[in-house]
Parts: structure tokens; sequence; C-alpha cells
């Protein structure tokens, strides 16, 4: 079992802090529910969940995230994208954050990050909200009876969302900030609510831990089917991870982050966060069903009769359902699966370029893995209000401390020794770009992923895209030939050979940028 050292000097604030408070221990779900509606301003919605609401930030705020500059891992990590933080800033704005908390109420949450015990970290959770203790003991896994009686974290989450920092006292951007220092064991949040925050902030650590031990990290969902076939589902917020691995047929291991070891694959999650615009139990039955008692809605809009409004996009886009493993029927426990038959990279392609379905060579599948191509979906980060194309290296770059070659690596190795089959699915834009064409309808998209997974593809014709270079079938059971040429679909083919050649322009230099290791 993975173990740290936590600095002894980092404990006395925390203690401070837990010590001159009125603290609630490990509440259940009844309980928290209960807190949630009295003293947080939520909702009891008719279906039994709570709905709460984050305030101005309802989406992660990835310029706000710090990792501490710190002597053990200072060559290790990759500074492109992570802000540093020097030591001396780490210690005042943790010193700022345990003031203000000495006098508010607190809620204690311990946790367990990994289902596999022999990568577990055990993370105990002080916030000052109780819709943020509700969701992290749904998304994180609950430990036993015994386990808590025996608690001593390996790290800790101190989140003060409603504190808004003093960026120029406090040497950080904004009112929002969420650091984490490797060394003590420690993240701080403060001045944003968005209670995904959480919960990324732990995936971040695994990925710093666990390539130390040869595991692959992944931001990715995973289900097993009937004669034991793991698939993997790779891809950023909004392009189906959740969606496409709660699947009727097939057992579900978890929606969003996971590891790969060399004795397979394992959830590090105990929860799911379900994006829930435009929920319909005909379209997405299994989280329609999964939202009950204990379960969470965070910015749906409620009628005054207590009743969710799914559609409504007043509050933003990026409303969310978090519920426990459990409370999908066919989920397993506990959640790991063997080595994965198939891997799909979802990309959400608001150009509407790419084919919705292309089988990628191993060479295609460390480029793709690398550039990371999609579209960031409205809502997830703050500031995005539409579709908007970008690259996240490893399909999930604000939260990878190491360079992105340290993953990729560890991944062709992986796909070498277990021969993975990897497919890349577009789940965007068909018929034009966003504002011209529409969505390739989720159904449709769901057929070429059972066709994909079910070995119904691998004695089709395939055809290669001239511009991409992908190969893609030429049919598919249950889809319309017409589609899987996304050329076809444009009114003005010309207009898409010109828009196709400038993406793969991007590809290019993304690579290119890739490889030079400058972002």
């Amino acid at each position: 079992m993975w173990r740290i050292m936590i600095r002894e000097q980092a404990f006395p604030s925390i203690r401070s802090v837990l010590d001159s408070t009125e603290v609630f221990w490990n509440l259940d779900e009844k309980i928290l529910s209960e807190h949630c509606v009295e003293r947080d301003d939520c909702i009891l919605v008719s279906n039994g969940s709570v709905a709460a609401y984050s305030g101005e930030y309802t989406g992660r705020t990835p310029r706000d995230k710090y990792i501490v500059q710190e002597e053990s891992s200072q060559d290790k990590i990759w500074w492109g994208p992570n802000n540093p933080m020097p030591a001396e800033t780490f210690d005042r704005v943790r010193a700022r954050i345990a003031s203000y908390l000495s006098g508010e109420r607190l809620y204690v949450v311990d946790t367990i990050a990994g289902a596999d015990p022999k990568y577990q970290i055990r993370a105990r959770f002080i916030v000052e909200r109780p819709y943020h203790a509700l969701f992290i003991r749904q998304l994180l896994i609950k430990p036993t009876e015994e386990q808590l009686r025996e608690f001593e974290p390996d790290w800790v989450v101190v989140d003060a969302g409603k504190l808004h920092m003093d960026p120029v006292a406090d040497g950080i951007r904004s009112k929002a900030v969420i650091a984490l220092s490797m060394d003590a064991g420690e993240v701080w949040v403060a001045g944003t609510q968005y209670a995904g925050e959480l919960k990324k902030s732990v995936f971040t650590v695994m990925n710093y831990l666990l390539p130390l031990q040869g595991v692959l990290g992944m931001h990715c969902s995973a289900n097993i089917g009937p004669k034991g076939d793991t698939a993997l589902f790779f891809g950023l917020s909004g392009t189906g991870k959740t969606s496409l691995s709660a699947d009727a047929e097939r057992n579900l291991i978890g929606d969003d982050e996971h590891g790969w070891s060399d004795e397979g694959v394992f959830n590090i999650e105990g929860g799911c966060y379900a994006k829930c615009i435009g929920l319909s139990r005909e379209k997405e039955p299994e989280i329609w069903d999964a939202l009950g008692e204990g379960t969470l809605l965070e910015n749906v809009v409620v009628s005054s009769e207590g009743v969710p409004d799914y559609n409504d996009r007043s509050i933003t886009e990026n409303t969310r359902a978090a519920y426990p493993l459990d409370h999908i029927p066919n989920a397993l426990q506990p959640s790991v699966g063997g080595h994965p038959t198939n891997i799909v990279f979802l990309t959400c392609d608001a150009l509407g370029l790419l084919p919705p379905i292309s089988r990628l060579t191993a060479d295609q599948a460390i480029t793709f893995f690398l550039n990371g191509y999609t579209a960031k979906v409205a809502g997830t980060e703050a500031g995005i209000t539409e579709p908007t194309v970008t690259f996240s290296a490893c399909f999930g770059q604000p939260f990878l401390p190491f360079p992105p070659q340290v993953y990729a690596e560890l991944l062709r190795d992986k796909i070498r020794r277990h021969g993975s089959k990897v497919w890349l699915l577009n789940t965007g834009w068909t018929g034009g770009p966003y504002g011209v064409g529409h969505r390739i309808d989720i159904s449709l998209t769901r057929a070429m992923l059972e066709a994909a997974i079910d070995g119904k593809l691998d004695s089709v014709a395939y055809t290669d895209h001239p511009v991409f270079g992908l190969h893609s079938p030429a049919e598919c059971p249950n889809v319309p030939s017409e589609l899987l040429n996304p050329r076809e679909t444009w009114p003005d083919r010309a207009s898409y050979d010109v828009k196709a050649r400038e993406l793969q322009a991007m590809f290019e230099a993304n690579a290119l940028k890739m490889s030079s290791g400058v972002l």
C-alpha cells in the first residue's frame, strides 16, 4: 500500500482548525442531506436528491490551480501548464485559509482513493459546506467501520470555498486558489465552491503517485462485458465518458478516473459525477434511475414544487449529478477489471470534420493520446460558453503533474503487452461545424461503439481518410453509411476539404510542440 511521509510541521495548522471549531465527523448521507437543506441553502428534490448551488464558479478554474515548488518534485513536474507556487506563498495561503476556518462549522469526511488496495491512498476532506461533504462522500470510496477506527490520512484536502483570497496580498492570480503540496500531502482550496475541484485534486495527486510505481493514471471511464472484456473510454468532461460507459449490457467499473497496473484496471473513485443537461430516462436510463435519496444535483434548476428541470441552462450548461457506484445496478464491487480489450478515445469534434468512428494503429493511438484533440463543452470550465477547440494532452492535461510523454510511454507499453484495440469515437458534430451542423445522436454513437466492442467491425471493409489518414469502417450495423464519411454530410464538400486540411495542420503543429516539450 502506497504511503507518503507528511511533514510534521504541516499538521499544527490543520489541528488548530479542527480544535477550535464545531466539527461533524463522517456523517452519513441522510444526515448530510438534512444539513444541506437546513444549513446550506440547498433544495430537497422530488426524487429524493438534494440540489446544491456553487455560486460564481460552475466549472473548474485551471488557471488558479498550483503545485508547490519543492525539492523532491521540482525536477519531475511539467511546469508548462502547471502553475508553480513558491513554498513561502503556500505557507501564506495555508495560514490565511486556516485562520478563516477557525470558528466556522466544519465537516470531516474520510475517504479512500483507489479500488486496488496496493495503490490506495487515504484522503481526509475538511470542508465548510455540507454540500461538499455529501459530494465527496459519494464520489470517493467509503472506508469500512474498521478502517474508520484506524484511519490516518495520507493526504488532507482543506476546502474553504466561500473565502475570497486577496491576489495581491496572497501572491496568487485571483480570489480562487487550489494549491497542492506533494511534500506536505495537502491540498488547500479557497474562492471556488465548485465541488468538482475536490475530486480532480485527488486525481492530480494520483497521477503523481501512480506513475512512480509503473501504473498509468487515466482520465477515462471503464466497463466490462459478459465475456470479461474490459473497455476504457478516454475523454474530457462532456465527451460522453459517463453516458457511454453506463450500459445495461455491461458492468460499470467507473465513470471518470482509473489506474492501469500490471494486474489490470482499477477505479480511483467510488461514485459518478455525470453531466445531466438534457438528461432523460429514454436516453440515459441508468443515470436517471441512479438519482434518489442521498444523491446530489449540482446547479440544476428546480421548480417551486421540487421538480428538477434538466433542460434548463440558465445557471450553466455544466449541470451535474453525483451518486455512488452502487446506485448503478450493474456496477462492479470492488471496481476492478482485467487488461482492456478495447480502448476508446472520445473526441467531441466541434468542427464536424472527423469520422464518427475510426480504428487507430499503435502509432496513431499514441499521437492522438498526446494531442488529446476535442472541444471543451460549454460550462465545464470557467469562461467556456460554447464548444471550443482544444488540445488536452492525454485527454486530461489539467490533471497531469508529469510531462505527457511519461503517460504516453506507459500507455504504449501496456497496449503492446496486452494487444488492446484502440478506437477514435467522435461524439461531436456532423454535417458541418457547431452552429451549422448538428451533434451526432447518442443512439447512433452507441450503435457504433457496440459494434466496435463486440467485434462486428473486425471484418468489414475500411476506407482511409485522405487528410487525416484514419481508417474508418465503410459500414456499421444500425448506422446510416453516409454518416461514416463526414465529407458526405457537408453541404459544401470543397469547404470540408479546406477545413480538414486546416485541422490536420493544427494536429501537426501541436504534435511538434509536444515533441519539443514547449506548450
